[in-house]
């Protein structure tokens, strides 16, 4: 409503009227003059802020709008989002809270950049909010400009940086006068923030040691750029603030303190909202996110090309390097005879049993992603396949969103299998490009490349099991004799199970196809269900 007489106000004295309607009802004439008065005086000081000035010319002034019984709910209460520029309009004595509170402070800084060696930063703009650690509700925020003391040290790429220009911050405050309010935010509270550690918090101590005081001291750190490349692992590539708002949707990165701030909260909290939602089904949701387990140490997610092979041997042979590196431990996994015949797997085809004028495709609605099923006749198509060659064994520099190893093997594919799983392909594709999709499409069928049979990738999820993971897939070995015996884990192990796929020989393969539609890549990937090792 205070808005709303705002404007009306604004409009004109001939607006009066309609001002006193729609206020308070019941008050006297006398008491609507002195509000509006005060209303008025709301928005001379509104406009002082926007031109960078002081909001009250007196303690009088600010006292007497303070006291305003209409405008009372004006300044938020603890619980309210808070915009910047009332933030920046309330005096800290009163508004700011105490130091040492239980919230967590999360906060940016936009400063000067450098451009020449040994040249120092220039804090141009502080911005944090408040947040209920049990609710994750912003209850408090507070931004304001900074003068630095040097202007000429905002350079045309500090200005290409964060837009903040040497007339912006002209008759802003300096850090000296702003120094009380940041040190009641932050002091004695968990902080907040995007690559906080490297960057923002020296920031913090250096302004105040440049003014000859006490820098503030956190109770507790999370720099939410370590933390959530390893919880979430790269799938927003270079995993910066800009590239995780357009991984989620959240438009673009500002570069302006409370709009960063603001977003970053909103990124730690679609990350746990997924992490969640992986955690509780992680054999149905995990699929639906192959980007996952691109190397961690990789920062673009381009899909290679048939002239990029070369490249993907090296790394294989890398991985396996690194891999063979690692020292064997105990052997982790116990053997379990069973009948020859229990092997099997009822509901998979080999690709013999396939009619490919029987395969199609469906959409479905899953969430965010554009999943796509597989059938034949009208039945979800799993596959099965005898003595497939291990081209690669495991890698373990893959990783799930949960720091777990994903693992995976590449296996050539026999010329029957290869015509069933490219008619998925296509129809798949052509599927996606039906419904629009503009993702880069994976084949799932890889020729040409380092070996001269054509490949497919077989992946082996991992499931959370208490407090540590377990493969999902059933892994059997196959003696000369015939018999057959299950291995049953008890932790996962990389290398371990390096040891068992070894390149050269082959094994018996039972799959599902799952399609997806992630962050601008598409395919089909085989989940391996069970597989049946076979002994030299």
């Amino acid at each position: 409503m205070q808005q709303h007489i705002l404007r009306v106000v604004a409009n004109g004295p001939g607006n009066y009227a309609k001002a006193l309607k729609i206020s308070r009802v019941g008050q006297s004439l006398s008491r609507e003059m002195t509000s509006l008065q005060r209303m008025l005086q709301l928005r001379t000081m509104q406009q002082r802020v926007q031109s960078n000035q002081p909001a009250f010319r007196s303690t009088a002034e600010r006292n007497a709008l303070y006291n305003c019984p209409i405008l009372g709910w004006q300044f938020p209460k603890p619980n309210q989002k808070q915009e910047t520029r009332e933030m920046e309009a309330a005096t800290p004595a009163r508004w700011v809270p105490q130091a040492e509170g239980p919230e967590i402070a999360f906060f940016d800084t936009e400063t000067t950049v450098p451009s020449r060696k040994g040249e120092s930063y220039s804090l141009l703009e502080f911005g944090a909010i408040l947040v209920c650690p049990k609710r994750l509700v912003e209850v408090f925020s507070y931004s304001t400009l900074i003068k630095p003391a040097d202007l000429d040290a905002i350079s045309v790429a500090s200005v290409r940086c964060n837009g903040i220009t040497r007339e912006s911050v002209g008759s802003a405050p300096t850090f000296a006068d702003v120094a009380d309010t940041v040190y009641a935010i932050l002091h004695g509270r968990v902080w907040a923030g995007h690559n906080i550690v490297r960057f923002d918090c020296p920031r913090i101590k250096e302004a105040f040691s440049e003014i000859g005081r006490t820098s503030p001291e956190p109770k507790g750190l999370i720099d939410t750029l370590p933390l959530l490349t390893q919880r979430f692992g790269r799938r927003a590539g270079d995993m910066k603030m800009a590239s995780l708002a357009t991984y989620f949707g959240l438009g673009r990165q500002s570069h302006r303190s409370l709009d960063d701030v603001r977003m970053n909260l909103e990124v730690v909290k679609n990350c746990a909202t997924v992490l969640f939602l992986e955690a509780s089904l992680p054999d149905v949701l995990s699929v639906a996110t192959p980007l996952d387990e691109l190397p961690i140490t990789r920062t673009n997610t381009n899909i290679a090309s048939p002239s990029n092979e070369t490249s993907l041997l090296v790394a294989h042979i890398e991985e396996m390097k690194l891999d063979s590196s690692n020292a064997r431990t105990a052997q982790s996994y116990t053997i379990i005879p069973i009948d020859e015949g229990s092997s099997g797997f009822s509901g998979y085809l080999e690709p013999d049993e396939v009619l490919t004028h029987h395969i199609k495709v469906s959409p479905l609605p899953f969430g965010q992603f554009a999943k796509t099923a597989v059938f034949h006749k009208d039945v979800p198509l799993h596959l099965c396949c005898t003595s497939m060659k291990i081209c690669f064994g495991v890698s373990t520099k893959f990783l799930d969103s949960a720091g777990r190893p994903k693992l995976n093997i590449v296996v050539e594919v026999p010329e029957k299998l290869c015509k069933v799983l490219e008619q998925c392909d296509e129809m798949a594709l052509k599927m996606s490009m039906e419904s629009g999709s503009i993702s880069q499409w994976r084949p799932l069928v890889k020729k040409d490349g380092y070996v001269n049979q054509p490949t497919v990738r077989l992946h082996i999820p991992t499931v959370a099991n208490g407090d540590r993971a377990i493969y999902s897939t059933e892994i059997y070995q196959r003696e000369l004799s015939g018999n057959v015996q299950k291995l049953v884990f008890t932790k996962v192990d990389a290398s371990e199970l390096d040891s068992l796929f070894i390149p050269g020989h082959t094994l018996d393969a039972f799959f599902n196809l799952d399609a997806y539609d992630y962050q601008q890549n598409a395919g089909i990937r085989l989940v391996a269900k069970r597989l049946v090792l076979h002994s030299k």
